[in-house]
């Protein structure tokens, strides 16, 4: 089962304003310019995205809808007007940051599903969706990417999607189970930020 595609547009959208939001601070932190800025979020919206579609045989979806470039433009106003707190702080990094993955997570999944690959394609094209952009993102800004340290993310959409089909099978409800998935992702993030969680190192090189 997969929800409505007005329901998957409006998930798509808030992910591609939560992560466009957290490409352009990224890059105001950095000195960017306002262009600067706006290529970074965009690339950071639509780069799992795009790999996605393309794994699945498809159109990149901001190929064909304008509304991905609208949205960071409306990123980039929303970081400018509120520029002195996002750019000093790292709690809203992480806040757009966790929910860009989650919502692009539960994207990723439903739009696999529909494409008729089975569950195991869809996790991991739920992981390439939520992972993918970030990581051309911290790429571009010259930064070790994310999904390559210790800290949990990648991972986090794994859980997730493990979730989703798990809460598909007793509930039989997507809405909950898109829900339940969104939302472990961001719980679990938070949990490793609050308690230090991590993946062990493949060795110690201390």
């Amino acid at each position: 089962m997969v929800v409505s595609d007005a329901m998957l547009r409006l998930i798509d959208a808030a992910g591609v304003l939560a992560f466009a939001i957290s490409g352009i601070r990224m890059a105001g932190k950095k000195d960017y310019d306002i262009f600067g800025a706006f290529v970074i979020g965009f690339v950071t919206a639509i780069g799992g995205g795009t790999l996605r579609d393309l794994l699945l045989g498809k159109t990149p979806v901001w190929m064909q809808d304008s509304i991905y470039i609208l949205l960071t433009f409306v990123a980039v106003l929303f970081v400018m007007i509120f520029r002195k707190n996002l750019i000093k702080l790292e709690v809203p990094f992480f806040i757009f940051d966790t929910l860009g993955l989650a919502l692009f997570n539960v994207v990723g999944i439903e739009k696999t599903l529909v494409c008729g690959f089975p569950w195991w394609v869809a996790i991991t094209m739920g992981m390439i969706t939520g992972a993918a952009g970030g990581i051309i993102r911290d790429v571009l800004l010259s930064q070790e990417p994310l999904i390559f340290k210790k800290e949990i993310y990648a991972t986090a959409c794994i859980f997730g999607g493990l979730v989703f089909f798990v809460s598909d099978f007793l509930f039989n409800d997507v809405l909950v189970s898109s829900l339940l998935c969104a939302s472990s992702v961001v719980v679990l993030r938070v949990l490793a930020l609050k308690y230090g969680l991590s993946i062990p190192k493949l060795w110690n090189n201390k």
